[in-house]
């Protein structure tokens, strides 16, 4: 078993193949191996043995200089696409090595004058040098205005080079016009060597600032540059010792092809993985030009996301003249572009699904739900259409659904699901046909998830009345919610009970008939039982005449007190507006029942009372006692209210004292107030 343990993050930055450490150390024995044989040849001059071919070094030249001509042109055309400075000046160093060389080979003897001539010797140092100084000027930092006055000179520059080429080429090349074209000199130029020095520091310093460069954007293309320069510096110095077609003197034009073919070869691995030339030399291009070329893309890639998000074609063509694609990447970016599109149209769908699942849990009434699902269905299905059974019929304008089973029913370019409640048909769920089994399959999903939202509205709606009919509208919620909390059992906690009754209610009861008695208790019960709801308590049990309401039982309520001594408040208004309204219509002399109230806070045993076949929710204690005492000795119209209860209250209440009184079933005397205000 390996215990070495493996880091699972990696902080150093990526580094392309060609410039991982490894390699950089074969790359640089590479470029050290050139100059250790030069130092061989020239300190063994029996090994620096001559070779004077003169086709063979004609023939390598111009094909070596076509090559450069090449290169530079294509980067010159980046710089021109790019609108980037440094792009030029590195084109500028190959075309002038290019041009340079090329006259070297046309002054090779017996070409075009049979002996040669003095720029046969001097051309190419000197056109290394010319080189050295774009090379140098490239891997400088340029900033905006340097590189702005860069460009603006551009025309200028080639003009200058080339108008320099093109006289340094007559005067080598015509006889007798200028020293130039005179014989090469038998003996080394003692100058010449010192004059090639400022040219090989300018590579190696073009080289080191270039490297840097790759340091904070590693790239290949960097790497292959650098190589060049490294190279063309070498070149000069293996040309320093004049020794015409000794090896020493060949070495100097194998490490100039070298350098050229080096960056020719990057650049066609570069086009092989990439299939265009658009972005080959991007990489060597100002921070800047590679923050806009960023740029560029991350707005193509918003385009092509709008796109996608639109569900529109991709405009591939365009994007393809843009970035010069070629048609296989143009073909590459449609398919993925119908990719793309497809997975948004799922995953559209999914939403869609997962949304109508959503409402399923929040009670949406069951016309309000299909509204707010049809709404949200159309975005991501297109057209649908929902329609529930009337009057036995399934139909949607002039078209007629009957199903067998849960199969769909087509009818030309829509099909029809069916949807249902309790396994029998409620309505249907037309759909655009789909473009594949997937959609139809997702289509049937949306069916099952519509009929399910249905089914649940209507159980919801039927529990709604059922549930809230009968009890509390907080305990249907805990039960709706929780169902065991139905379970027999309870708990202690402070609450505030209210206890009220109709004073009178047996007299009345006596001299009525039991069709009048429902009538006022329902019309006292409609008046009296929204003051406790809306207060937050909890009506739990009607008894005759009287209830019982709770609160912070079951739900837990901060300032019980004051909202129970609200809504008793709020009761006898209510209650005394129902008597006044109800007493000139009476035709007898029968009293109307007068509301009085008993509220008390204290603790008391909270929870589901009664046995496993039939129970309820109460509370049972000495609070909830003391609050049927106190409203068995209140006056009709008034709320009386237990001691602890009034300190709850705090400032704002108005009372008048009853003083201690003797309570049935209390061995002490209680304190009880007459509330008459709360602010």
């Amino acid at each position: 078993m390996d215990n070495r343990s493996v880091s699972t993050a990696d902080p150093s930055p990526y580094l392309p193949p060609a410039t991982q450490p490894v390699r950089g150390v074969v790359w640089g024995i590479h470029l050290a191996l050139p100059l250790l044989g030069l130092w061989l040849l020239l300190a063994q001059p029996q090994t620096n043995i001559m070779w004077h071919h003169n086709p063979s070094h004609f023939w390598m030249i111009i094909a070596v200089a076509g090559i450069n001509v090449v290169l530079g042109v294509m980067i010159s055309e980046a710089s021109r696409r790019r609108q980037d400075a440094r792009l030029f000046l590195v084109s500028m160093v190959f075309l002038s090595s290019a041009g340079f060389f090329f006259m070297h080979g046309l002054a090779t003897p017996q070409i075009i004058l049979p002996t040669g001539s003095m720029g046969f010797d001097l051309g190419q140092q000197v056109g290394l040098s010319i080189a050295a100084v774009f090379a140098f000027a490239s891997a400088l930092p340029l900033g905006e205005q340097a590189a702005k006055r860069v460009l603006g000179s551009q025309h200028f520059i080639r003009a200058v080079l080339f108008g320099f080429m093109i006289v340094w080429g007559l005067a080598s090349l015509i006889p007798g016009l200028t020293p130039l074209s005179d014989a090469p000199a038998k003996e080394p130029l003692s100058w010449f060597a010192w004059a090639s020095v400022p040219g090989v520091l300018l590579y190696g310093a073009a080289s080191v600032m270039m490297f840097l460069i790759h340091r904070r954007r590693p790239s290949a293309m960097l790497i292959s540059l650098i190589t060049a320069y490294a190279l063309l510096a070498e070149a000069m110095i293996a040309g320093m010792s004049q020794l015409n077609w000794t090896l020493s003197w060949w070495e100097w034009h194998l490490l100039l092809t070298m350098a050229f073919v080096f960056v020719a070869y990057s650049a066609y691995l570069q086009f092989r993985r990439e299939g265009s030339s658009a972005g080959l030399f991007d990489s060597v291009a100002l921070a800047a030009t590679v923050r806009r070329i960023q740029e560029d893309y991350d707005r193509a890639l918003e385009e092509l996301v709008e796109h996608v998000r639109r569900g529109e074609p991709l405009a591939a063509t365009r994007l393809s003249g843009k970035f010069r694609l070629n048609e296989g990447q143009a073909a590459v970016l449609d398919r993925a572009g119908e990719a793309l599109a497809n997975e948004r149209e799922l995953s559209e769908r999914l939403a869609a699904l997962v949304d109508v699942s959503a409402k399923t849990k929040i009670g949406l009434a069951e016309q309000e739900l299909l509204a707010t699902s049809l709404e949200r269905v159309r975005q991501a299905f297109g057209d649908v259409k929902i329609a529930l059974v009337a009057d036995g019929k399934t139909e949607i304008g002039s078209r007629s659904y009957r199903f067998t089973g849960d199969d769909p029913v087509r009818r030309e370019q829509l099909m029809g699901f069916p949807l249902t409640v309790k396994g029998k048909l409620a309505g249907v769920l037309e759909v655009p046909v789909g473009r594949t089994r997937q959609d139809e399959a997702l289509a049937a999903t949306l069916a099952g998830q519509l009929s399910i939202s249905l089914e649940n509205a209507r159980l919801y709606g039927e529990l709604h009345t059922l549930f809230h009919q009968y009890m509390s509208p907080d305990v249907a919620h805990a039960l709706l919610a929780d169902p065991g909390q139905a379970a027999l059992g309870g708990e202690l906690k402070e609450l505030t009970a209210l206890f009220a009754d109709l004073k009178g209610f047996t007299t009345f009861s006596e001299k009525v008939t039991p069709g009048e008695i429902v009538e006022m208790l329902n019309r006292y019960h409609t008046a009296a039982v929204p003051c406790i709801l809306n207060n937050g308590g909890t009506v739990v049990q009607f008894v005759g005449d009287a209830l019982l309401a709770l609160f912070n039982a079951p739900a837990t309520q901060p300032g019980h007190a004051r909202a129970a001594c609200k809504a008793a408040l709020e009761m006898q208004r209510a209650a005394a507006e129902v008597a006044e309204e109800m007493a000139w219509k009476r035709v007898d002399d029968v009293p109307w029942p007068t509301f009085r109230i008993g509220v008390n806070t204290g603790p008391a045993l909270v929870g589901n009372i009664g046995s496993p076949e039939l129970r309820g929710f109460n509370a049972m204690g000495d609070c909830v006692n003391v609050a049927a005492r106190l409203e068995g000795i209140a006056e009709p119209g008034t709320v009386v209210i237990g001691e602890t209860t009034l300190k709850q209250l705090g400032r704002g209440a108005k009372v008048n004292p009853l003083g201690r009184l003797s309570l049935k079933g209390k061995e002490e005397p209680v304190a009880a107030y007459v509330l008459t205000e709360l602010s």
